[in-house]
């Protein structure tokens, strides 16, 4: 279990947006979806050691039937989990979830955030590819470097006035790069 305390964000918080009376219905509903409860699962699976699979697999079967209903108090004491944990007292209480929860929680609240989401995902994939390709790139740079420069001194340079050496040397290294 990989997981820092500091990575969890209010889900109470984001389901006042949509009731701000009783948000834990709002959190419950999000709960009862095989969507939602295949996402945790998943999560539970991936990041916490002790998640209680064999009784995930029951449940997974129930999910989806009108009887089916799921709390953040069931899940977490029915399968040990830790992506969603509990507060209470007078300050600071509510469910919270890790970021990567609370992530699908508002995408499903929000189709505005489910769109900046894809958004801001697509802006740095695209900055990520322009990044390789400088990096590539350069890296091809060093690497041929040594090549590069023993041919410009073994065939070029010999054959250019001295004067001019250092010029002649810039401008075939340019030509080569391009």
């Amino acid at each position: 279990m990989n997981v820092r305390k500091d990575e969890y964000i209010s889900l109470t918080d984001i389901a006042k947006v949509k009731n701000p009376d009783n948000p834990r219905f709002v959190i419950q509903n999000w709960m009862r979806t095989i969507d939602t409860i295949s996402f945790i699962g998943l999560w539970e699976i991936l990041n916490n050691d002790q998640f209680n699979r064999v009784e995930f697999d029951a449940v997974k079967l129930e999910v989806g039937h009108n009887y089916f209903t799921m709390t953040p108090k069931k899940w977490i004491e029915k399968f040990n989990a830790i992506g969603i944990t509990s507060k209470s007292g007078k300050y600071g209480s509510g469910m919270f979830a890790h970021k990567d929860i609370a992530f699908e929680f508002a995408s499903w609240i929000s189709s505005e955030f489910k769109l900046y989401l894809i958004t801001a995902f697509q802006r740095l994939k695209k900055q990520e590819s322009h990044s390789i390709k400088w990096t590539v790139k350069r890296e091809l740079s060093k690497l041929n470097y040594h090549i590069h420069t023993n041919a410009i001194k073994s065939y070029i340079i010999p054959h250019v006035n001295k004067r001019y050496i250092k010029m002649t040397y810039a401008n075939e290294a340019d030509l080569f790069l391009s």
